[in-house]
């Protein structure tokens, strides 16, 4: 079996493959001590997602006892957009660490997914009369070549695996995040055919 050091979008799975197979004893421990410090991550960021929910709720607490009571003004939505967004950013990132320890592969979707949506809550929470022109103009660019990217790399990419396939269909994917299913929910079991 070749030792193969890197494969992009191999299988099932999307990405760069970050393990090497049949290196010396030092890779291995070193790959490792890597694997402990992405679970030592993991602990921390849902560390970091545990107290950005407590400082929503304490910014959003402290924006309704303001006077005038119970009352939020334009900056208070916004601020408590930006609140709520960053910890749904954090989630992502959570995300991106736990598939990495499952898989040992880098997920681009799901990476390029996290960025968009960090381009998309700097674009929610612009305050447009500090802002000057080129920075929106900026962060446009970043936002369309983001898109264009996850686009490539939702539709294009699984076409480079087959090179000689003229014809390559890209087949449907599957949502990056798919609801799980309880385990109190029963099976549906198939209708006999009358």
């Amino acid at each position: 079996m070749p030792n193969k050091r890197m494969r992009v979008f191999h299988g099932e799975s999307e990405g760069f493959d970050t393990h090497f197979l049949g290196e010396e004893p030092l890779i291995i421990f070193l790959s490792k001590i890597i694997r402990q410090a992405v679970r030592a991550l993991a602990i921390l960021m849902t560390l970091v997602i545990v107290w950005g929910v407590f400082d929503v709720l304490l910014v959003l607490y402290q924006k309704i006892k303001e006077p005038p009571f119970y009352l939020l003004n334009l900056n208070d939505i916004l601020d408590t957009f930006a609140a709520f967004l960053a910890v749904l950013i954090a989630i992502e990132i959570f995300l991106n660490i736990i598939l990495y320890l499952q898989d040992e592969v880098i997920h681009v979707r799901l990476v390029l997914a996290t960025a968009l949506m960090a381009a998309a809550r700097k674009v929610i929470i612009f305050d447009y009369s500090k802002v000057s022109s080129e920075y929106i103009w900026g962060t446009g660019a970043v936002i369309i070549a983001l898109s264009v990217s996850f686009w490539l790399a939702e539709n294009l990419l699984e076409c480079s695996s087959h090179p000689n396939d003229t014809d390559c269909v890209v087949p449907p994917r599957p949502p990056l995040f798919r609801p799980s299913k309880s385990k109190t929910q029963k099976k549906e079991k198939p209708q006999a055919d009358e």
